[in-house]
């Protein structure tokens, strides 16, 4: 496999890796820590790809909308130019706070000049691609599913003809269509106009997002960029991931390959406390309930890491079929790193919870609990 760059979109439950190719060659649905759709990024022929085939005379970038998650890879020849954008619908219900993110992507392709031409690669393998995948060809969407696992489905959603996308048959654009992968069939009908208004809300909840972020007189956008990306591996409750893959080794060819879809306490710490600093109290508070709910309910030894809902267990599994990322195996789903002991990961939490409630006094009841949780703690690392 060539040496390829990713950019990512996401919506804070699951996220995408999209090549500069503007190939999906990673998605888990519908969580971060859920079985994948797409896996190229570990086994270009069994893992399952969503991209596009065009003539080499396209030039082809990538970029993501200004201080978005939103990401556009742009496909220009000297008569022809179009463009992919990629995102998941991520924005706040009026009049509550609560945020909707489902676990779908669309994929925008908006023409821009010319009558542009391509194919439509559509090679979901889904869970883990364990088992054979099967199509289901309605009207209104392709649904697929695996032998290996019936219950979870997808559907692709298209303004474009679906035998078209099935065959991969070449498509002539003429004006801008969109594709629509779901982890849900739609109770509504989809058209484009229902893209452009998920489009625009997604867009407003992004800029307002860096809006309320702390700005700096250097390296603005790099640091600007760092904080999206934090932000996408925050799991909605407050847990925060240490990746958003599996196996991608520490050494190409080497055994080091580990499945970081989990909250390791010193990495989320460091990462939450970040992000207070630059502005953002609402996810050091989700974060602070997050450990209250995982840690003060369970009054039991404590875990250098835990799943992204607080599951204490999380079983190593090795998926033998899949030849892992240039051919670097094995490929791991589990990590049984959460049996190891590292006294240092409650010290960051430790210097975090301190740093929180210097700043932002909770009520009685709260302090009570994260105090127990505190002298819990401290009686644990004591007794190691």
């Amino acid at each position: 496999m060539d040496k390829l760059n990713y950019g990512v979109i996401g919506n804070c439950c699951t996220a995408a890796l999209i090549s500069d190719k503007g190939s999906i060659d990673w998605l888990c649905f519908p969580n971060f820590d859920s079985p994948s759709i797409f896996a190229s990024l570990l086994d270009r022929e069994k893992g399952g790809y969503f991209g596009f085939e065009v003539s080499p005379d396209y030039q082809i970038s990538q970029s993501y909308i200004p201080h978005t998650n939103i990401l556009s890879t742009n496909f220009v020849s000297e008569e022809n130019e179009f463009a992919v954008v990629d995102f998941m619908p991520c924005y706040h219900l009026s009049d509550t706070s609560n945020c909707y993110r489902p676990a779908e992507i669309y994929r925008y392709i908006r023409r821009i000049k010319g009558t542009p031409r391509f194919k439509i690669n559509y090679e979901p393998a889904p869970d883990y691609a364990r088992g054979k995948t099967i199509f289901n060809t309605t009207s209104e969407y392709i649904e697929t599913y695996s032998t290996s696992n019936s219950k979870d489905r997808q559907y692709l959603y298209s303004s474009l003809p679906l035998h078209d996308i099935l065959e991969q048959q070449e498509v002539v654009l003429i004006k801008d269509e969109f594709l629509l992968l779901s982890y849900n069939e739609k109770v509504i009908p989809v058209d484009i106009e229902c893209e452009k208004l998920e489009y625009c809300r997604t867009l407003v909840y992004w800029l307002n997002w860096t809006d309320r972020t702390k700005k700096f007189k250097t390296y603005n956008d790099i640091i600007e960029r760092s904080l999206l990306v934090l932000k996408l591996m925050s799991f909605y409750n407050g847990a925060v991931l240490a990746a958003i893959t599996t196996s991608l080794p520490e050494t190409i060819g080497e055994v080091r390959n580990w499945d970081y879809r989990f909250c390791w306490l010193r990495d989320a710490s460091m990462s939450i406390e970040t992000l207070f600093q630059i502005g953002h109290v609402e996810a050091a508070r989700r974060f602070m309930r997050f450990v209250q709910s995982t840690f003060v309910s369970q009054h039991d030894t404590y875990q250098i890491m835990y799943g992204i809902r607080g599951e204490r267990k999380l079983t190593e599994v090795v998926l033998e079929h899949l030849s892992g990322y240039k051919n670097s195996r094995p490929v791991r789903i589990g990590n049984n790193a959460y049996h190891q002991l590292q006294n240092d990961s409650f010290g960051y939490l430790m210097d975090l919870i301190y740093q929180y409630y210097r700043l932002m006094p909770g009520t009685l009841d709260e302090v009570e609990d994260m105090w127990e949780m505190v002298k819990s703690i401290l009686t644990n690392v004591m007794s190691d």
